[in-house]
């Protein structure tokens, strides 16, 4: 630290010393030369992070140097086999100094590196799969990959037959480095791999046949599935009808995993499913019906690993055929409500529950679940009084609204006074006063805010009942969900709720990054500005009975709020009668 430079001028002595000796019988002397190799590596590295490499190196060891006179040589080097520690110290020497590097020689090491993924060596491979992925992953200077998909392009046939080839090589079958490296390779080539995908995807499926037999490395399986799902979103963004042939390819070895029931798998299966579900434009097609009686079986819910894609898979189901479920299965409606009422009584999986439930409100037909509304309601009264969270009030906030979104103020007003009579203002008084501010997430508001503008404004009984006295409180907290930050204080006894006594180790859930869903938004472009359309609702309120409107706003509302009103009206270009 104190003597770099005399320090770094003896070793150098060393360097070449040994460089000397390799050169004049390489056969001989070969473990010279590694530890050259690796006496610079230890020289250079003043700083490294697992992302980025060496992050900071010595000034007086000159690295690129180094790498063209002594490291591409070995790399170059027609036959991949001979020396292989010589190799293997070449590959990583790329990957340790990728930072350190210029562009231009990575980019020339990119088909080196591909040639010796035919390497025996499981060390040598395994190395080069690790650096062909970092190379692929690293970030170039506006953020967007260092390398692009038309410079790797003219490797992509050689570089998959290498990737799948090295793993067909004894002891690497199930490398996980080179499944990583195959995941990279597709996310980076995009639309360049489309072509090769039909064969892909055949080997993909046999290796998870294969794997699903006895699974046993986590990361491994991972990534198969991350390049599952890759392959499906690439090719079907390019042609949405190819999904049929991946659903032909794959549900045989889905359905032996989910009767096999391949713990580990399940989860994974029940995500990509959904993932080839959205992607449908038309209908619900057969094969997912004759499944869908299966995903309501209480055993499948009773692993925690399962809850978040099997409702994500519920939610597509109902998005792509709730009008099919409800015409020709209106049997498996109880057991959807059921599966909603085991993950409601649940403090950790209530907001599951709430998903299905407004994947429910929102795709099925009003008529096929009447008779179960107020159930729902009552169901959601029950767990109010037992144990009330903020993580429940919040989705218990965006659902009512939606359902009012849905159905309208008039019948959400009447479905809570049958309940019990005035239980509508109390739910306004105790709950949606007091806690909207706690609603987090763009859709999440803009529901709430459509949702209470209805109910301010489309709400007789707002107007001439014993109600009347909470609508200026209501207005006020709908202008405060727009104005004002987030409450997002938690009470105090609430910080520890999330750990639930589960019995005995459970699978846990492992999200896939690509086959994460879309936000989606149930209003969708109905309603653009929630501020515009209060403004609106409000002028039409005023003009249906005139006068009422500005006397109760300038008797109950702050100067602040009333500020914030008076902007929103001259946005909309309206006033109040």
């Amino acid at each position: 630290m104190f003597f770099e430079g005399p320090v770094t001028a003896i070793f150098s002595g060393y360097v070449n010393s040994m460089l000397n000796e390799y050169a004049k019988n390489p056969a001989a002397n070969w473990k010279h030369k590694d530890s050259a190799i690796y006496l610079v590596t230890s020289l250079a590295s003043k700083a490294q992070t697992q992302k980025h490499g060496i992050t900071q190196a010595n000034e007086l060891v000159n690295l690129t140097e180094f790498f063209v006179s002594h490291i591409l040589p070995d790399l170059r080097s027609p036959s991949v086999n001979e020396f292989p520690v010589l190799k293997a110290d070449a590959v990583k020497y790329v990957m340790t100094f990728r930072s350190q590097l210029p562009k231009e020689q990575l980019l020339e090491t990119v088909p080196l590196l591909v040639a010796h993924l035919r390497a025996e060596s499981t060390v040598q491979h395994t190395y080069t799969a690790h650096a062909l992925e970092r190379l692929f992953t690293m970030r170039g200077p506006n953020n967007s990959t260092l390398f692009s998909a038309t410079e790797i392009a003219p490797f992509t046939e050689q570089l998959l037959n290498n990737l799948f080839n090295a793993l067909a090589i004894p002891g690497s079958s199930e490398n996980e480095y080179i499944m990583k490296a195959i995941m990279r390779s597709f996310s980076l080539l995009q639309e360049t791999i489309v072509p090769y995908i039909p064969t892909l995807i055949g080997q993909l499926t046999h290796k998870l046949l294969l794997v699903s037999k006895n699974p046993s490395k986590p990361h491994f399986n991972h990534y198969l599935f991350e390049s599952l799902c890759l392959s499906i979103r690439i090719t079907c963004k390019a042609n949405p009808a190819s999904v049929l042939s991946f659903e032909e390819a794959l549900f045989p070895v889905f359905t032996e995993i989910l009767q096999s029931d391949v713990q580990e798998f399940v989860p994974y299966v029940f995500q990509v499913m959904s993932l080839l579900l959205e992607i449908h434009t038309s209908s619900i097609p057969s094969s997912y019906m004759a499944l869908f009686p299966h995903l309501l079986q209480p055993v499948l819910w009773e692993r925690t690993g399962n809850i978040p894609p099997l409702v994500r898979l519920l939610q597509a189901y109902l998005e792509k055929g709730g009008t099919t479920i409800a015409g020709s299965a209106p049997d498996k409606i109880p057991g959807l409500l059921g599966v909603f009422q085991k993950l409601i009584a649940s403090k950790a999986n209530d907001h599951q529950g709430f998903y299905l439930l407004n994947s429910v409100v929102e795709h099925m037909p009003p008529e096929s679940i009447g008779q179960y509304r107020k159930q729902i309601f009552i169901l959601l009264f029950q767990r109010l009084q037992s144990s009330k969270t903020t993580k429940f009030i919040k989705s218990f906030l965006v659902f009512v609204n939606l359902y009012c979104v849905k159905y309208g103020a008039i019948a959400l007003q009447e479905i809570f006074d049958d309940i019990q009579p005035k239980m509508f203002g109390m739910v306004l008084e105790k709950i949606v006063i007091p806690e909207v501010q706690k609603v987090s997430g763009q859709v999440e508001k803009k529901i709430c805010a459509v949702g209470i503008t209805k109910i301010l404004t489309e709400c007789p009984a707002m107007m001439d009942t014993e109600y009347t006295k909470l609508w200026p409180l209501v207005l006020q907290a709908l202008i405060g969900l727009f104005e004002l930050p987030e409450d997002d204080s938690i009470p105090d006894d609430e910080h520890f709720i999330d750990i639930e006594d589960t019995p005995g180790y459970q699978t846990a859930f492992s999200q896939l990054a690509f086959a994460g869903k879309k936000e989606h938004d149930p209003i969708g472009d109905a309603v653009s500005n929630p501020k515009i359309l209060l403004a609106q609702s409000l002028h039409k309120l005023s003009t249906a009975c005139p006068g009422r409107v500005p006397s109760m706003l300038s008797t109950s509302l702050n100067a602040e709020a009333l500020q914030f009103l008076q902007g929103y009206l001259q946005a909309a270009s309206v006033q109040l009668v």
